[in-house]
């Protein structure tokens, strides 16, 4: 890879400053779909109230979601390659707002699963179609910032949820918040079908090179996918003990009470996702300058990798300051990697297949989303605190390291 890749050309008539605008809709999108995926993480000790439920049920509950959501990945990135991303993206939003709002008419445990489902099936066409418009609209040389920007959202969303949900919920009761939060978000889609150019016939249209169009055999043949996926996998797991357990976590293991473990919540993701927008930035201009696009993306993904690490260290402290450090000094390091291996995966896929790879990804991605609900809850259940939790996300972390050394190389990009 040179830095250049011949084959994106900028969308017209959008323009320069109108494309912009469009990724600031889109990690707007994204932070409203992670606020209405996280809600629930806020609201439980509430809901539990409510629905008396054990650990490992709250495990289960917590991954409901993505059931759904992961399972789809594939499937929406197909949809956005075949119609675009306007009226996909829209039916999605508007699906995934009505059903957060309608959470606050459930009465059990299983309909409150029921729920998470179809929020999973409403919210899963928004990464491959927020990816497949910054490969069509952005250069190599220019893609880490705006994927740096949209991925934003994905922390942002978890970072105002906690202490917004938080003030829902002890001024009105979690079922109103869910009202709220819900039926707001559906206010998002005014300026999308105003800025937003209907897509379906070019998407629908095969690219020049549709000939040499790439396989879903070859994409899955290739090395560099799996250790992708795998990564991927290692680099979420944390992530979602975070969205999901970290309230619980803060409030079980110090004490903190709602409205602490909240804002604790907001800067360890706040953290992450301002430092995903300023690593997305700097290893644009590195490439900018003639630097390998590979290497410059794996350098900042290997180093938040080694400082997410940082959080096992937590089991090992009886400190209840130290331990609230690393858990947003982790999260935060993390946040080097965030842009950069979302571009790097793009880097080292041809167009004809941006969108299918982003849903494998994806899938990958969400993978984690059921599993470390669940395995942090039955961790949790067996042995009495979050020790083990911990240590299994260090355990996943140097399995990711090692996939980026090995497998997602330069010369196992797909052709």
């Amino acid at each position: 890879m040179n830095g250049k890749d011949s084959s994106i050309a900028v969308a017209p008539p959008a323009g320069r400053n109108v494309r912009w605008l469009v990724i600031a809709l889109l990690a707007l999108g994204v932070l409203i779909a992670y606020t209405d995926r996280m809600n629930l993480s806020t609201a439980l000790p509430a809901i539990r109230a409510s629905f008396p439920l054990s650990a490992a049920a709250s495990g289960i509950l917590l991954s409901a979601f993505f059931w759904s959501y992961t399972l789809l990945q594939i499937p929406a990135g197909w949809l956005v390659d075949r119609y675009g991303l306007k009226w996909p993206y829209a039916a999605g939003l508007f699906l995934w707002s009505a059903v957060s709002a309608a959470t606050a008419l459930v009465s059990s445990l299983n309909s409150l699963i029921a729920v998470r489902i179809v929020l999973g099936i409403g919210e899963s066409i928004v990464t491959p179609a927020s990816l497949r418009y910054i490969r069509e609209n952005f250069a190599e040389h220019e893609r880490g910032l705006p994927i740096g920007i949209y991925f934003s959202g994905t922390k942002y969303g978890p970072a105002v949820a906690a202490p917004i949900a938080t003030y829902l919920i002890l001024a009105y009761g979690w079922r109103w918040m869910f009202v709220l939060n819900g039926a707001l978000c559906i206010l998002w889609l005014v300026p999308w079908f105003f800025f937003v150019r209907d897509d379906r016939k070019i998407a629908s249209v095969p690219d020049p090179g549709a000939a040499n169009a790439v396989s879903w055999g070859a994409i899955f043949a290739t090395p560099m996918m799996w250790g992708t996926c795998v990564a991927t996998f290692c680099y979420m797991y944390f992530v979602y003990f975070c969205m999901t357990w970290m309230p619980t976590y803060f409030k079980d293991r110090f004490g903190l009470s709602l409205t602490a473990s909240g804002w604790f919540t907001f800067m360890s993701f706040a953290g992450m996702a301002t430092i995903a927008i300023l690593a997305g930035w700097a290893a644009d201009r590195l490439i900018a300058h003639g630097r390998n696009p590979v290497t410059v993306r794996k350098v900042f993904t290997l180093v938040g990798f080694v400082l997410a690490f940082s959080e096992v260290f937590a089991a090992f402290s009886h400190s209840t300051s130290i331990a609230l450090f690393l858990a947003v000094f982790s999260l935060s390091g993390l946040g080097l990697a965030t842009a950069n291996y979302w571009a790097l995966t793009q880097t080292l896929t041809p167009a004809s297949a941006s969108a299918r790879v982003a849903g494998i990804q994806n899938t990958a991605a969400n993978m984690a989303g059921i599993a470390a609900p669940w395995i942090t809850g039955a961790l949790v259940q067996k042995t009495g605190s979050f020790n083990a939790p911990l240590i299994a996300i260090g355990f996943w972390l140097v399995v990711g390291v090692g996939c980026y050394l090995v497998l997602v190389r330069e010369k196992y990009a797909l052709r």
